[in-house]
This record gives C-alpha cells, structure tokens and sequence, in this order.
C-alpha cells in the first residue's frame, strides 16, 4: 500500500511525461520525424504559383468568405496560392465520398467487411480519388481567382495553355505531397498524420489572430470576454469529445478440455460517442451556407437587371451578419450531425459483429433487437452531440453580440479540430509511454 501511494504521488504531470518521451530513443526519433514532416509542408506552404497579382489576391480574401473557409485547412498557404493552397482538402472531401457510397455501392459495402485488407482498398481508392478532386478544385479556385482579376494569364481559352496546366499540376502535386506526408506521420511519426497535417496549419495561422486581437486593445472588456468565451468553449469542447455511453456486453465461449465442455464469459463494453461525427458536419454545414451567398455575389453586376437583382436578394439572405444566416447554420449542424453519425454507425455493423462472436447485450436478444436498441441508445444521445456542435457553429456570431469584438474571428471549426487533435495525439503518446512502463500525462 505504501509502495503504491508513493507511486501515485510521483507520478509525473504533463512536462515530466514529455520530458520522459525524449529520453525514449525511438520516441524521440518518432517526434522529432514528426516536427520535421511539418516543418517540411510548411515551407511549401510558402513555394508560389507563377502569375498571381499578390494585392488583388488578398483583397479578394478579405471580401470572400468561401476562400476564407478553404484556406483553414491549408493554414494561410491558399492566400499565398502555394502550390500547397489546396492542402489535405480534397483528401478529406475524397474520404468523405467514399464513406457515403459504402452503404451504397455492394462491392464497397463488402470490402468494407473484409477487416484490414477491405480498409486498405478502401483507403487505396480515397488515394485514387484524391487526384482528380484535387484537379478539380485547383482549377475551379484559380478560374475563380481569375475572374476576379487576381490572375491574368490563367485559363484554356484566352490563357497560356503551358501556364494553365503548370499551375494545375503543381496544385495537385502539392496535395499529393501533403497527403504523402500526412502518411509518412501515420506510419512514422505520433499521431493522424492527416489531422496534424491540419493542425499544423491552423496552428501556423495564430499569430495573425493574436494580431487581430491587440487591435481591439481600446475595447479591453469587451476583449477580456471573448478570450473567456474562447476558454469555456475549448472547456466544453473536450468533454463533448471525451463523453460517451459505454453499453454492457456479456461475451460466452464453449472450450473442450478433457473431454468435457466449460463455458467461460467475460464482460466488455461498447463506447458510443455523444460527438461521434466530429467536425465532418460543421464543414458541411459551413459549405452549403456559403456557397449561395458566394455564387450569387459573382452576377450582381450582370448586364440582365433581372438576374443582378435576384443575386443581391440571395446575397442578402446569405448574409453572415443576419441572424438568418446563423439560423440556418445551426439547423444544418445539427441535421449533418445526426445523418454523418447513422451512415458511420451504419456501417460498423455491431449487432452482427458481437452476434459472430459471441457477444449479447444484458437483457436484449441477438440480432435485429439488439441493433434497434443501440439505434435507439445513439439517436438520444447524438441529440446532445448534435445540439452541441449547433451551438459551437454560432458561437462566433454569440461572441461577437456580447462582446462586440469585431476584429477577432473566433473560428469553432479551427478550435475543435486543434482540441480534436491534441487529445487524440496526447492518447497515443500515453499509449507508448505506458507500453515502455513509464506513466503518461492523461489523469
């Protein structure tokens, strides 16, 4: 008893455990790989694509708010229109896809029940898809960047053909190099390399916020409210990201020893996660707000009166400072929650995996009851999850009328993706550390 308090006692808080990781050879060798992957992206972030008139392109980002959003994941490279402007985007959106079309298509929907090698194919063809999403949506954002005069000599007709498709190329070869190094993290490194890859981007653009934020110095109070404001919303974050409902299984196996048969039966759980969509369903809801908005302000100034007037309208609807706006932002939040959350589930398929081996729910029989009861179990408390994330999605309009800060953007996506990440990497580092016998920083 002794021995064990004492150990309790010296048990080393956050900078001790890190501090213990580097003694670690391979842990050491592991994130210092990981800091050298990022510090690589970042300085593609900063490689330029030729042609671009540097002063138009940052006043366009200043009125635009979809490029605004897109450049979040490639932590400010977009703005510079690197040939990382794009970053790990069309990998997600890729991944995105073929989750949807597993309980679609039979051939994915099968592979996916293959254990490790269906999830290799799975993720070989995000790979392949990636590419030509990249393509894309690299030219789709320059074709735009032309048309409002950021670019001049871009495009098949009227453009420089060799120009057209360098600048294509090396957009999606930029992606594919993010992507590769997002991989080489996973393999090598700590943590979702793809997720870090994003969080290094975020986290590279802080300083500008910092900036942002000594600008409204006049308003200290009003200031020292958003940053509260901030704090509880990282605070509410990492219990929403933590909370689950552990559901009770009773596992039974028949063994043979001797001639004879012994049943033997051990007790598990399932955790299901209030917030188990993540921010998947605040970047759907983001989009699908902005792009009207965004679509619409391009034919304001069409010749046809009646087509530059119906522009305005849908420019006005969409616009972020009504609070129809933010409505509809936190209806579709909470409406992707629960559609993201049901397709994933769906395709976990529990029921028939704890039936295959063995596993019952206390009180429910096997089956198609035991799949209605968790159905049941993950709608009430993806309510939570879903009303959560609808809440984080109109926080910044929320701070902004309180606290009438408006040189500060508070970015919810941006936080819960950088709080998502940390938690997830701090898991992985404990993991190693407690596989090496030493104790980690998670209480």
């Amino acid at each position: 008893m002794y021995q064990q308090t004492q150990r309790q006692q010296s048990r080393p808080r956050l900078l001790t455990a890190v501090l213990e990781a580097f003694v670690q050879p391979d842990l050491r060798k592991k994130i210092l790989f990981t800091f050298a992957l990022l510090i690589i992206y970042r300085f593609m972030a900063h490689i330029p694509v030729p042609g671009v008139d540097t002063k138009q392109l940052e006043n366009l980002f200043d009125q635009n708010q979809l490029l605004g959003f897109l450049d979040l994941f490639s932590g400010g490279a977009l703005r510079q229109l690197s040939i990382a402007a794009m970053g790990v985007y069309p990998y997600i959106t890729a991944s995105i896809v073929i989750q949807l079309l597993v309980p679609i298509v039979p051939s994915l929907t099968a592979l996916s029940r293959e254990g490790e090698s269906g999830r290799t194919k799975l993720n070989q063809y995000t790979h392949w898809l990636t590419i030509p999403f990249a393509a894309l949506q690299g030219y789709g954002q320059l074709a735009l960047l032309r048309s409002q005069g950021a670019l001049s000599d871009f495009g098949f007709s009227g453009g420089s053909l060799l120009l057209t498709v360098a600048m294509i190329v090396s957009m999606t070869a930029g992606t594919a190099v993010a992507v590769w190094l997002g991989e080489l993290i996973t393999e090598n490194g700590i943590g979702n390399g793809i997720s870090i890859i994003i969080f290094g981007g975020i986290v590279a653009t802080l300083p500008t916020y910092v900036g942002q934020g000594l600008i409204a110095k006049g308003n200290f109070t009003g200031l020292l409210s958003y940053l509260v404001i901030a704090v509880l919303m990282v605070f509410f974050i990492v219990i929403f990201h933590e909370a689950q409902r552990r559901i009770p299984v009773q596992y039974a196996r028949s063994l043979f020893r001797g001639g004879r048969m012994y049943r033997q039966s051990g007790a598990s759980h399932i955790p299901l996660r209030v917030n188990a969509a993540g921010m998947i369903p605040l970047i759907f809801a983001m989009s699908i707000m902005i792009f009207p908005g965004t679509i619409a302000s391009y034919f304001q100034t069409a010749g046809n009166s009646a087509i530059a007037e119906l522009a305005t309208r849908v420019s006005g609807w969409f616009d972020p400072q009504r609070i129809i706006y933010w409505l509809g932002y936190f209806l579709l939040a909470v409406v992707f929650t629960f559609f993201y959350t049901m397709v994933i589930f769906q395709q976990q398929n529990l029921s028939e995996n704890l039936q295959k081996n063995g596993g019952f729910v206390p009180g429910i029989r096997p089956g198609r009851p035991t799949a209605e009861y968790l159905n049941r179990v993950l709608i009430r408390i993806t309510w939570a999850g879903a009303l959560f994330l609808g809440l984080i999605a109109i926080l910044p309009f929320i701070a902004q009328q309180i606290t009438d800060v408006r040189t500060l953007q508070l970015q919810s996506t941006s936080v819960l993706i950088v709080v998502g990440v940390v938690l997830e990497t701090m898991k992985q580092l404990e993991a190693q550390l407690l596989m090496r016998q030493y104790e980690g920083f998670i209480r």
